[in-house]
């Protein structure tokens, strides 16, 4: 087997594309009347999301709740810190090409102190001595960069984003360079595929309390969720904090194992 056939293999990205293309397609007819001014192509992008909650409804969010209810808090918790840690090399990365230096050294700082005083990521032990995680991606640079964020867009599986967003984040991760590259770089098909499952449920795991919450105050989840994307978005592109009226989609549960609870990572974010 050749070098690029085990890359093809390893990135499902390309195996995506067709089916991510045919959902495009059979929502891209939806039209509204009076469109968000950041959401001209709403008509589509709902068509999407409605597309998008059935296949979480079907199948993701009940693997993700059985996760959640039969995984102890303790191993949920380090799971969700090793896959965060992967995260924050990507993070620490761009917040270099974004000139942040501050960031660039806090995050690296966490990289090098979770993997190793925590256990290879296993304990937040950075978190626990001021040094907290900072969010950052491909996506984020290209606004500080100068980029405008274009039009909102939902995502055929991935969700929320913007046109800027999309082809950042989605080209980085077609070129390898994500925070499930490690992932990608097993060898074994076995392990590999089992690791990338946990990646992915772990992920949805940690929305579920972000759920309830959207599910109990949104009037409208659509408005809702791309509404608290395009701010959270805008804020991290400026450096500043996001609205507190909208609601927080990152990790606020503790970093030491504890006897129950629930994990919590980002969603939606927002635009510049």
């Amino acid at each position: 087997m050749n070098a690029q056939t085990r890359e093809r293999r390893r990135n499902p990205l390309p195996r995506l594309a067709p089916a991510a293309a045919a959902v495009l397609l059979a929502t891209g007819c939806a039209s509204v009347q009076n469109p968000h001014p950041s959401d001209p192509w709403e008509g589509m992008n709902r068509g999407v999301h409605n597309f998008n909650e059935t296949i979480d409804k079907a199948l993701l969010k009940p693997i993700a709740q059985g996760y959640e209810a039969i995984t102890p808090r303790p191993a949920r918790t380090c799971i969700n810190n090793i896959f965060r840690n992967m995260g924050d090399l990507w993070s620490a990365v761009n917040s270099f090409a974004q000139g942040r230096g501050h960031d660039f050294i806090n995050t690296l700082g966490r990289v090098l102190f979770n993997s190793t005083m925590g256990l290879g990521g296993c304990i937040d032990v950075a978190s626990m001595n001021g040094a907290y995680r900072i969010e950052n991606d491909f996506g984020v640079t290209l606004g500080v960069w100068g980029l405008d964020s274009g039009p909102y867009l939902v995502l055929p599986f991935l969700g929320a984003s913007t046109l800027r967003d999309g082809v950042g984040n989605v080209g980085m991760m077609a070129l390898g360079a994500s925070a499930s590259t490690p992932i990608f770089a097993i060898d074994d098909v076995p392990v590999r595929n089992s690791i990338l499952g946990l990646y992915i449920v772990d992920g949805r795991a940690a929305l579920l309390e972000a759920d309830r919450l959207v599910d109990e105050t949104a009037l409208d989840r659509y408005s809702f969720i791309r509404d608290a994307y395009l701010q959270k978005r805008k804020a991290m592109v400026e450096g500043s904090a996001a609205d507190d009226n909208l609601p927080d989609y990152s990790d606020d549960e503790d970093d030491l194992p504890a006897d129950s609870g629930n994990a919590a990572q980002s969603q939606p974010a927002a635009a510049n």
